[in-house]
């Protein structure tokens, strides 16, 4: 039971990264930890200039993105429901566009902080803070530049990733991996995929993503199934319909368990994600937002 709760409070934290697994909110206080973080995202960008600095005549994509921009702010809470335990508040999650613009590499990208904690009753068991961050750049929708600070039960990971996206390689503290052609990170692919034009699909239309996690490059699917409206306690809302898949094992038992609803407008921002797993169903919320680029015009009421 210690392992599957445990897996389960990862599960709720990760929910809105990478449909995702989707990140969250948390302000590093300690003076110490920020000099040495800073200390690594200078390595880690000197890194990037030097491998993609003899390369540049080869030029990287232009995306169009009219979903977000500086200054975005969404926030989310999470969920857990059982027969035993009823709807317990499990934790929060942010992701944020910070308002500053930062030069990786000599190009313009948008400096996003996704950090979250578990809360109340879960931080007995199983207290999880984590920070994560991606620099996006402006024009290509790609990162240059990715750094993850987890606390999980005391289990601590930090990893900062460097891409090079001239030459298609990931090169993080443990290893230097060849990626496929504007990969994504965990983060960043969430923005990337807010950018997607959904005019066009089809009820069962499959999207795919690629993202580099831990040293690998994994794909994802996200199946189309339709316009909803969906009630929340912020209101009624429009909402495009998708199933994204996920890894399964001791949570989930099939590849697509989960349903993950984003407004139907410019935005196209998650407002409600909602999963069954092997003992009652997790679900994240939209608890507030500031910032959005577009009117959230698909709120109904």
């Amino acid at each position: 039971m210690g392992k599957y709760l445990k897996k389960l409070l990862l599960y709720l934290i990760e929910l809105l990264i990478l449909s995702f697994k989707f990140g969250i909110q948390f302000e590093l206080s300690c003076s110490t930890i920020k000099l040495k973080t800073m200390k690594r995202i200078l390595i880690s960008v000197a890194m990037l200039i030097i491998l993609s600095g003899n390369v540049h005549s080869q030029e990287l994509r232009v995306w169009k993105n009219e979903a977000f921009g500086k200054g975005e702010k969404i926030t989310y809470r999470a969920y857990y429901d059982s027969f035993l335990t009823g709807n317990v508040n499990a934790g929060e999650a942010s992701l944020e566009i910070q308002r500053e613009s930062k030069v990786v590499a000599g190009r313009n990208t948008m400096h996003v902080v996704g950090l979250g904690k578990t809360k109340g009753l879960f931080n007995l068991f199983f207290k999880v803070v984590n920070r994560y961050e991606t620099f996006i750049d402006e024009r290509a929708i790609v990162p240059l530049l990715f750094i993850r600070r987890t606390d999980e039960g005391g289990y601590k990971i930090s990893q900062d990733v460097t891409f090079n996206q001239y030459t298609h390689k990931a090169i993080s503290n443990t290893a230097t991996v060849n990626v496929v052609e504007n990969v994504q990170d965990i983060i960043s692919a969430f923005y990337y995929a807010r950018t997607m034009d959904a005019s066009h699909l089809s009820v069962g239309d499959e999207i795919p993503i690629n993202f580099f996690l831990d040293d690998s490059v994994y794909v994802t699917k996200i199946i189309y199934e339709g316009v909803e409206n969906v009630n929340i306690r912020l209101g009624t809302f429009r909402c495009l319909r998708f199933k994204p898949m996920v890894l399964t094992g001791t949570v989930f038992k099939q590849p697509y368990p989960m349903t993950l609803w984003i407004s139907d407008d410019k935005n196209k921002i998650p407002v409600l994600a909602q999963s069954g797993i092997l003992v009652g169903s997790v679900k994240l919320e939209l608890m507030k937002y500031s910032g959005l680029r577009n009117p959230l015009t698909s709120k109904i009421r």
